[in-house]
């Protein structure tokens, strides 16, 4: 089992620490400034330090990505659903799905904002607009991806399209789906910080803008160090479900645990 993990993840953690030490000397030996580039260390003792008001925007953006990602996984599974029950819809909306993906939410997100505030339901919107994508795209493909030997049985036993879509097509499209949350889950983080630097009165996003404008660098990476955990622990998350779910797919789920 160690050895399974030094093999897994021992380059990862190597390619990481030696980042952060050749970081940490570079901005000790005076080469650049560290009001502009923080050292690790010092990013690391500000979060501690700070730690009671950046956990308040931290939940914030807790809220809004699990709220948006929660959307998006409902909207995603029914439009993928509807794809694959008709092939009208799958003809007439999946194209249209794809072309609403070349408009930047960058330039959605503050309109958003003007029509309908600062309060959390834009920030959630935007988050939506993240996930929803990924989600609809890798279920739909999952969908329609079913073994055709297990189809054309059910079908030889005269199974409605409800019934093939319940106990081949859903369950075969599972690790897609997960595949697809999974890329949510680091999309999400950062639609909910985008959407809160646009405006907001709390979370991850407005505070590192208020924190950039107050020249409190050290407290920006900070807030970025948090942002990449919650990431980090929403994928796991994700990762963490899909094995205990999908047991059949992964193996034993308490073996892998």
């Amino acid at each position: 089992m160690k050895l399974r993990w030094l093999a897994g993840y021992g380059p990862a953690f190597v390619s990481g620490v030696t980042i952060l030490a050749f970081w940490e000397l570079y901005v000790r030996s005076g080469q650049i400034s560290a009001e502009v580039l923080p050292t690790p260390i010092a990013i690391v003792r500000a979060l501690i330090d700070h730690w009671d008001v950046i956990s308040v925007h931290t939940l914030q953006t807790l809220l809004e990505t699990v709220l948006g990602m929660a959307a998006a996984t409902v909207f995603g599974l029914l439009l993928a659903i509807t794809l694959e029950i008709s092939r009208w819809s799958r003809r007439a909306i999946y194209p249209v799905l794809v072309i609403s993906q070349t408009i930047p939410i960058i330039a959605l997100a503050p309109l958003l904002l003007l029509w309908f505030g600062i309060d959390l339901g834009p920030k959630v919107f935007v988050v939506a607009l993240y996930c929803f994508f990924p989600i609809a795209v890798a279920c739909a493909d999952g969908l329609a991806d079913a073994e055709p030997e297990l189809i054309n049985l059910l079908r030889s036993m005269r199974a409605s399209r409800w019934q093939i879509l319940w106990l081949v097509r859903l369950p075969g499209a599972m690790p897609s789906f997960f595949s697809g949350l999974r890329i949510a889950a680091t999309y999400g983080v950062t639609g909910a910080i985008f959407g809160e630097y646009v405006g907001a009165y709390q979370g991850l996003g407005i505070y590192m803008q208020l924190s950039f404008n107050s020249h409190a660098i050290v407290l920006v990476f900070a807030a970025i160090l948090v942002t990449a955990v919650l990431s980090l622990l929403l994928f796991g998350l994700v990762s963490l479900i899909e094995r205990i779910a999908l047991p059949w797919y992964h193996g034993s789920a308490i073996r892998r645990l």
